[in-house]
């Protein structure tokens, strides 16, 4: 296939040879003209032999291009700018098996298909930067079949014009060489490793897998875990890293040969000794390895019976042992005898017997019995006591001698796992124990009822379900540290109350179970919960806080109120929650009543699901009303739930519902959109604009981008921001957090109005409420009922309006239903109330109506 191009190399250069020789003979027939003067035809005759002479040279130095082009054994190739092959050498044409007219003027990916567009890019890049750049590419034979090169690439100038010179290196030799070198390191019967620079493992022979006891599965970086090794010298002592032959090797770039070093393994408490020779490895214009070689053997069956290796059995803790079953004669290496701590080491294997516990004694002489009959050897944990009374737990390994074929002698090993018996123990407390009470955990508890309902003679218990009321206030206000150190004071109360009549734990959070026996008293569940409410008597105190905390307290009895241990729990956690609900403080004992209840509450968090897909939603207005002329000023927006099955549905009975099944994110979200719907439905009846307040959950506060939402609902019904008021709980003072002041900045932007909702019930923390810009306060209702005869009620109320006069804030009174106490308000300061005094929640029109009659009296 022809591309129409010429090539400077060899067609244009033969072309100029031609020229050049006939300008000689022109120029030479000039001079043999007479009718030239003789002067000039002298210079003519010096310009045809320079021109000879000059073509005499051009054709010398194309012969020895040639001939230096073609000597080159790997492919050569010559490209220009664009990758269009101008020239090839012989061992490109033999290589890539094709005539060189079907490679001239062809593009370079004649010969390697795969280059993707724009490859030469990073070519010239590295190039004008004065690099050579080198690739391994795939190239293509005539037949189609591939082979590996190596490229370089390198610049040059012809004629004024950018080209390029790549030599390309056949790989496929290389390849085959490191696949034989790849299947000598796994058939050699020596241990090889390479490690990196860092010392991690990247690679392992089988011989080593097999030496250092990798199963199949796992990875030789995760077996070789520092945590599970220790290495030691030739003398037993542990070995510092810095001694390590493969740390030698990389720090000192040379070869550490034919080191003795012990690998002991933990997990298998197996020593073995390895003879290892370390060979650090260089990158082409290194000073420093890049990776060390390391080759062993095991030489263990070396060193099994000298005294060095008894040295480091004994720093491993393990002895040796050999009995003669004829005689009866018992060997002890000094460790052996050194382990089991006996006045007078053992000479028979009766006297080794004795010093066990009676149990293991039997294990033990069924095992030797077992081996001397079938040959099986045995491994087994011992207890035992030393003289001075104190226990010991061995491993006993033992075994017939190797080509002993009466099996007349026996031989093993004794170590020491006292240390790591008790340390089983003690994880085993720590498995049963919660970290930061020491009480019982959830898994520990669950085990001891069920242990205890399983058996006949202690199934009649009782489980308390204690909840520490107000936890999670102190733990927001005060911080976790203040939180774990009440945890800790409440669960030496409750041991205290408890005393050894019960069984303790923290089953979770802020939440803790006794667990009691009602076989001989009947009645000590009841006066357990008495005592634990007594010890809460007492305030809490941390550094300069001092605040009460109180439980509530959950009773069910076995099997009365349930014959498993969730059930059982279950039963009591409901009383307890129904303890809190009524009164707090105090404790409930589960009925089948509580039952129902607890079934009425999935049946209504079951309807409320669906609610709102199924319309049963609506809201009624309570007017906001100024107080000395009996205006509307504002309506504060209740929701209202008809539910065919459940009737009509009071927010106090499905909110709390709604909260802990987080349906109230979504609930809320319509509630917003509805009101900010109905207020603009009222403008446009020209009524004017009437702000609605709304509630605002909690979780709506964390769980949406509240700003983007009430932005988006007031641009879609045209309502300005002064027209909705936010209604949030107490909780969001102790939420200091950056998200939650730039959330309430942004809203106020808006011109939202933002109030702070029944305040004083909760934990009222003044000193994040001056911190949030918030508009206003509204007196909670609980504090009006006494108004205005209950001296503590009038005291709470005028220490409300005292903050929001010193603040600058807003202040409404929920709940007037009297003349009297809307006297009161007035003489406070308070200017707006809400309440039955003045309306109860009203539906939509009749709320329309009222405020046409206000507009009527007021004209």
């Amino acid at each position: 296939m022809s591309t129409g191009r010429q090539l400077p190399e060899e067609t244009s250069r033969l072309s100029a040879n031609d020229g050049t020789a006939q300008i000689a003979r022109a120029l030479d027939a000039a001079c043999r003209d007479l009718r030239i003067p003789a002067e000039v035809r002298a210079l003519l005759a010096e310009a045809r032999d320079a021109l000879r002479a000059a073509s005499s040279d051009a054709e010398t130095a194309r012969l020895r291009y040639h001939a230096l082009f073609d000597a080159v054994p790997d492919p050569v190739s010559i490209l220009d700018e664009r990758g269009i092959v101008l020239d090839l050498n012989k061992a490109g044409m033999a290589a890539y098996r094709r005539p060189r007219e079907e490679i001239i003027g062809q593009p370079i990916e004649v010969l390697n298909p795969e280059l993707p567009k724009g490859h030469l890019g990073p070519v010239w890049d590295t190039i004008n930067r004065g690099r050579t750049y080198v690739i391994e590419v795939t190239n293509m034979r005539a037949d189609g079949t591939r082979f590996p090169v190596e490229v370089h690439s390198a610049g040059f100038e012809h004629d004024g014009r950018k080209c390029l010179v790549a030599v390309a290196r056949d790989l496929s030799s290389r390849r085959e060489a490191e696949l034989r070198y790849r299947e000598l390191m796994e058939v050699i019967d020596k241990g090889i490793v390479v490690q990196d620079e860092q010392l991690n493992f990247v690679y392992g022979n089988s011989a080593a897998l097999r030496l250092l006891g990798v199963d199949s599965g796992h990875s030789l970086e995760e077996a070789m875990q520092p945590e599970h090794w220790m290495i030691v010298r030739e003398d037993g002592t542990v070995m510092p890293e810095a001694e390590y032959p493969t740390v030698r090797a990389i720090r000192g770039g040379r070869i550490i040969e034919s080191t003795l070093l012990g690998l002991y393994h933990r997990g298998r408490r197996q020593l073995s000794w390895l003879s290892t020779t370390v060979v650090p490895q260089f990158a082409a214009d290194a000073d420093r390895p890049h990776q060390v070689l390391s080759m062993f053997s095991d030489v263990t069956a070396l060193k099994r019976d000298s005294a060095l290796f008894d040295r480091v059995q004994s720093l491993a803790h393990i002895g040796g042992w050999e009995w003669d079953c004829t005689s009866d004669l018992l060997y002890l290496t000094d460790e052996s005898a050194r382990i089991l701590a006996q006045d007078r080491a053992p000479a028979t294997m009766p006297e080794m017997v004795d010093c066990l516990a009676p149990a293991c004694r039997l294990r033990l002489r069924a095992a030797l019995d077992r081996t001397i009959a079938d040959g099986r050897g045995f491994d087994l944990e011992l207890q035992g006591a030393r003289a001075d009374g104190h226990a010991f737990w061995v491993r006993a390994i033992g075994g017939a001698v190797p080509g002993d074929p009466a099996t007349s002698r026996l031989t093993g090993t004794l170590q020491d796992i006292t240390e790591l018996k008790h340390g089983e123990e003690t994880l085993r407390v720590q498995a049963r124990s919660d970290p930061l009470t020491g009480l019982m955990n959830r898994d520990a508890i669950l085990g001891e009822i069920s242990a205890r309902l399983a058996d006949p003679g202690q199934a009649r218990v009782a489980v308390l379900y204690i909840d520490l009321d107000r936890f999670k206030v102190v733990n927001d206000v005060l911080g976790h540290g203040a939180g774990d150190e009440l945890l800790t004071n409440a669960a030496h109360r409750i041991v205290r109350a408890v005393g050894t009549e019960g069984l303790i734990a923290r089953f979770g959070g802020d939440e803790f179970l006794v667990v009691c026996n009602t076989e001989d008293d009947e009645h000590r569940p009841e006066r357990l919960a008495d005592a634990i409410l007594d010890a809460f008597g007492d305030s809490f105190r941390f550094e300069k806080e001092e605040f009460a905390i109180t439980a509530s307290i959950g009773i069910a009895h076995a099997p009365a109120h349930g014959d498993r241990p969730q059930v059982l729990i279950h039963n009591a956690d409901a009383a307890m929650y129904d303890s809190k609900r009524r009164i707090r403080n105090g404790w409930q004992m589960f009925t089948p009543a509580l039952a129902q209840s607890q079934q009425d509450r999935l049946r209504v968090e079951t309807h409320l699901r669906r609610a709102a897909d199924n319309n049963e939603f609506h809201l009624v207005y309570q007017p906001q009303v100024d107080l000395r002329h009996g205006r509307i000023v504002a309506a504060e927006a209740l929701i209202r739930w008809e539910n065919r099955q459940l009737g009509e549905m009071r927010p106090d009975h499905f909110i709390g519902h709604a909260e802990t099944t987080g349906d109230i994110v979504r609930i809320g979200s319509w509630v917003l959109r509805e009101a900010c719907r109905q207020a603009a439905e009222w403008r446009d009846a020209g009524l004017g604009i009437v702000r609605v307040a709304v509630n605002v959950s909690y979780r709506q506060f964390l769980g949406d981008d509240l700003a983007d939402t009430v932005h988006g609902v007031l641009e879609e019904f045209g309502l300005p921001g002064t027209a909705l008021e936010l209604e949030f709980t107490e909780r969001v003072l102790i939420e200091d957090a950056p998200d939650t002041l730039r959330t309430f900045a942004r809203l106020r932007e808006q011109g939202v109005v933002l109030t702070i909702d029944d305040f004083g019930e909760g934990y009222s923390a003044l000193n994040y409420l001056r911190r949030l810009p918030i508009h206003g306060l509204k007196l909670s209702q609980l504090f009006m009922e006494g108004v205005p005869d209950n001296k503590s009620d009038v005291a709470v109320c005028q220490a409300v309006a005292g903050i929001a006069r010193s603040l600058g804030l807003a202040l409404v009174a929920e709940g007037v239903e009297s003349e009297q106490q809307r006297r009161f308000l007035l003489e406070l300061g308070v200017p707006v109330g809400q309440g039955f005094l003045f309306a109860p929640g009203l539906r939509p029109e009749e709320f329309a109506r009222r405020l046409a009659d206000d507009a009527v009296a007021t004209v």
